[in-house]
């Protein structure tokens, strides 16, 4: 070796030292798809996950008896329809007019399309076990809403609810809880019934069309809660009138009266019509219940997604062509008095706005259920699956409750939807994020059946849920965006990775991506000094001994590439062997890659590492191994005081990762080592021999006062030439011990370099005439202080003028000055043009005996020679 640097300080106080896919698929967005392979599968059911397992083959045997219409057209139009469609549409044809109101149901429609495509997708490459966007609180509200305008103060019905602001919350509760008691005891029953309630709503809806047509000019009474006209005003409903048409073509935003008068503008309307149009996923939901998924989910959701928009369009064309702009802002439910008969529309909203609810608590129950059981979040969700009783999340249903709870305090109905639109767009938002990433990265196993999906759709579906989003509310757009951020963070603090992985995150896939692309622009012949990072490879026995060695290394490479590597001697591959290494990587905490390669011998193997390791202009240029000496390695595993203590790698009673136990012999003798180490520097790779590492221990020299220096000599042993103190091998150590000192638990040490007076004029007896001495010191000191200046490092100069003189360092500038003698005489002071020579001279069992030597009482001692440049004063 060449140059050495050592942690120094008082010797004396020297520190001695994955097959199934997870439930909740669609509800992260994070898994796009899984395998396929196997027999069994988890099926999902409209309320959420049944556990148990059903093989595939006859539809009828594994449950899947749902068609189109059943299984999708039903519940997605009626999700769809929700308390929108009689409750809110006037609002909006009343405010916005009919130009703005048709623009905002096309472009609400738009963005629903490309994220049914982005779903379709999803939704044809795997089965969809379940999930969804859900808002039950908007759907209460409407109800709540219905009832007070039948039964409350001037109800059309009766008047014998009283109202109020926390009367409402009052019935809002009431409703909450009751759907509660229909989740706990009687949840199934009610999946069975969405055909029949989508039948009564679509009478319902027919028979106001038939009313808008048929019914003549009338007089509608102002609603009780409307406080902003005085008592007894009239409303007119005018009939089929081109002049009423003609009004209602254009804008004329009011107030709204159910949320004290606040005044009305495009993004209140457009807020409440988009959360109205919602529900797209109720059909994909339904994946695993259904006989041909493939096709039932496009062609069910699509023609629900038409079905609605044609209804919705009529309905808002004749609402403008029959009812005044006054009538339908002060008065939200004018549809009740004129239809042909009232209770019709009662019905329909009860009906609708119930049956939504209770389907939302009843899924977002069974979402929060699997995000426990796939242990989304860690550990943190556990009680959840612990409060399961007879398969049903009675736990999870009540903690939905109270969320809906929580969210029915805001009262207005306008008011809930603007905040259940941009969460609704949150949800679109990432949907079409994970399609377009996994359709970006080209991945093979994403096929989806749905051939109208594209990137582009994704995209445009990306653009138009964030842009709408913020036109809706941009506070509420910057919070949810930060919640879902945080949401993301918090799953990757806390959702184990064994998890992940069986899942196959997007994320793997979009790195890939990324990180191949960023490989072949990254070109080695473009590499420049300025940006040179040392790339490590490490080079370990066994990992039971060299854990501080393992976790210095990672401190030393200061953000390049770190290799662990291993040789196994021998043809017997063992295909957990990889597994069991990156679990060490996982348990040390490090940011590095392992390599493990088979060979005839160690050091074929460690020559095939070298050669192969990394990718690309990523592949080390640094080597490392551990010293070759008699001690005996001390397992870090099981020693009680050691921080990587761990009983993780013991199996059966039998330990991974043998270790040399005292009196056994070495896998490599002295002459094979010394060839790897030729090898190394013949390969033109910077070497660096590392001892007495298991005596590190980076917390004791964190708080040790004694522990003051980090010891660097400069020294080209088989070229010691002070005239240049810096050359290629002395910079390089020098650059190592930097960078070892810009880290915080090694910055409160001080850089100390050592200048070692060695050239004379007879470098061979390091004799000198007197006269001489003082002039050469002087001379080395400042153009040592000059280099240090030049390279911006900040260290103390220590010379070592008399070799022989009783120093604290006498000792090793002895041995060094022997060792620099031995070399010489050896290889006539060998050159980088004489390398082989060099190379003829290490293999000699005495150049390990001098480095052994020299290093005997040591600290941590690193024992470096570099061939390549790494740093300039130009820089």
């Amino acid at each position: 070796m060449n140059a050495q640097t050592s942690i120094n300080g008082d010797p004396e106080t020297a520190p001695i030292a994955a097959a199934r896919r997870p439930a909740s698929m669609l509800r992260s967005f994070g898994s796009l798809f899984g395998s396929n392979n196997g027999v069994n599968r988890r099926v999902g059911t409209p309320q959420g996950i049944i556990n148990g397992y059903v093989e595939f083959g006859n539809p009828e045997r594994t449950g899947r008896t749902l068609g189109t219409f059943a299984g999708v057209f039903s519940p997605v139009a009626l999700s769809m329809f929700s308390a929108l469609v009689f409750i809110r549409v006037g609002f909006i044809v009343g405010n916005a007019g009919l130009y703005i109101t048709l623009l905002q149901f096309f472009i609400a429609y738009m963005i629903l399309l490309f994220t049914v495509a982005s779903v379709c997708a999803i939704s044809t490459n795997g089965a969809v076990e379940g999930g969804g966007v859900y808002c039950c609180a908007m759907a209460i509200t409407g109800c709540t809403e219905a009832m007070m305008s039948n039964f409350g103060p001037g109800g059309y019905f009766a008047a014998f609810i009283p109202d109020g602001t926390w009367w409402r919350f009052l019935f809002c509760t009431v409703i909450n809880t009751s759907m509660l008691i229909v989740c706990l005891i009687g949840a199934a029953l009610f999946a069975k019934t969405s055909v029949l309630i989508l039948g009564i709503v679509t009478v319902v809806l027919l028979s106001t069309y038939i009313s808008f047509l048929a019914v003549d000019e009338m007089t509608i009474r102002k609603p009780g809660e409307n406080t902003l006209l005085p008592n007894g005003t009239n409303l007119t409903y005018t009939g089929l009138s081109a002049d009423t048409l003609a009004e209602n073509l254009y804008s004329h935003y009011g107030q709204d009266y159910t949320s004290d008068g606040k005044t009305v503008d495009f993004a209140t309307t457009f807020g409440v019509l988009f959360a109205g149009v919602t529900g797209i996923m109720a059909g994909a939901n339904m994946s695993g219940e259904l006989k041909s998924p493939s096709k039932s989910i496009p062609w069910g959701t699509l023609s629900a997604v038409a079905f609605t928009f044609v209804a919705y369009v009529i309905l808002a064309f004749l609402m403008a062509f029959t009812t005044p702009a006054s009538t339908m802002q002060n008065n939200y439910l004018f549809l009740m008095p004129i239809n042909f008969w009232p209770p019709f529309i009662a019905i329909g909203i009860l009906t609708a706005t119930f049956s939504t609810g209770l389907s939302n608590l009843i899924g977002s129950s069974r979402i929060l259920e699997a995000l426990s059981k796939d242990q989304v979040f860690g550990s943190w969700l556990n009680f959840i699956v612990k409060g399961t009783w007879k398969g049903n999340p009675i736990v999870a249903v009540v903690i939905s409750w109270a969320l809906v709870e929580a969210i029915l305090l805001i009262g207005s109905l306008n008011t809930i939807a603007q905040v259940n639109s941009v969460l609704f767009m949150l949800s679109y938002l990432a949907t079409n994020l994970a399609c377009l990433g996994i359709e970006l990265t080209g991945a093979p196993n994403f096929r989806p059946l749905f051939k109208y999906f594209t990137w582009h759709t994704c995209l445009f579906g990306l653009l138009g849920t964030l842009i709408m989003m913020f036109v809706i509310n941009p506070i509420y757009a910057s919070l949810s965006i930060i919640l879902c951020l945080l949401l993301v963070i918090a799953l990757h603090l806390f959702s184990p990775a064994t998890q992940a992985a069986q899942w196959g995150s997007i994320s793997q896939a979009l790195m890939f991506h990324q990180v191949r692309k960023y490989l072949l622009m990254l070109d080695p012949r473009k590499d420049h000094v300025k940006f040179w990072r040392p790339q490590m490879l490490l080079l370990v026995s066994s990992p039971r001994s060299c854990c501080p060695l393992v976790d210095f290394i990672n401190d030393l490479k200061k953000g390049g590439l770190y290799v662990i590597g291993h040789v196994k001697v021998g043809d017997d591959d063992d295909v957990e062997e990889n597994k069991r290494w990156l679990l060490f990587v996982d348990h040390m905490r490090v940011k590095a890659f392992t390599e493990i390669t088979y060979a005839s011998s160690i050091r074929e193997g460690v020559q095939h590492l070298i050669r192969l390791s990394g990718i690309g202009a990523m592949k080390p240029n640094t080597i490392i191994l551990g010293f070759y000496d008699s001690e005996t390695p001390k397992d870090f595993f099981q020693t009680g005081t050691s921080p990587y203590k761990t009983d993780g790698f013991n199996i059966s009673g039998l330990p991974d990762f043998p270790i040399r136990r005292d009196g056994e012999t070495k896998q490599i003798d002295i002459k094979e080592y010394v060839s790897i180490l030729s090898d190394i520097l013949r390969m033109k790779k910077n070497l660096c021999l590392c001892r007495h590492f298991h005596r590190l221990d980076k917390d004791f020299i964190t708080k040790s006062k004694h522990i003051k220096y980090i010891d660097v000599w400069p020294i080209n042993v088989f070229n010691p030439k002070t005239e240049d103190p810096f050359d290629v091998v002395s910079l390089f150590m020098l650059q190592l011990a930097v960078i070892i000192n810009m880290l915080a638990k090694w910055k409160h040490l001080r850089l100390r370099v050592f200048l070692c007076e060695t050239n004379n004029t007879n470098s061979s007896t390091f004799e000198t005439h007197d006269e001489t001495i003082p002039q050469m010191e002087i001379f080395n000191r400042t153009k040592l202080e000059q280099s240090l200046k030049s390279l911006r490092i900040n260290a103390d100069i220590l010379e070592i003028e008399d070799w022989a003189r009783d120093t604290e360092f006498s000792r090793h500038s002895r041995i060094l000055k022997h060792f620099i003698n031995q070399t010489e005489h050896s290889a006539d002071i060998l050159s980088e043009e004489n390398l082989n020579r060099s190379l003829l001279y290490m293999q000699s069992a005495r150049y390990i005996e001098l480095l052994t030597e020299l290093t005997a009482d040591m600290p941590p001692t690193i024992l470096v020679h570099g061939v390549s440049t790494v740093t300039l004063t130009t820089l």
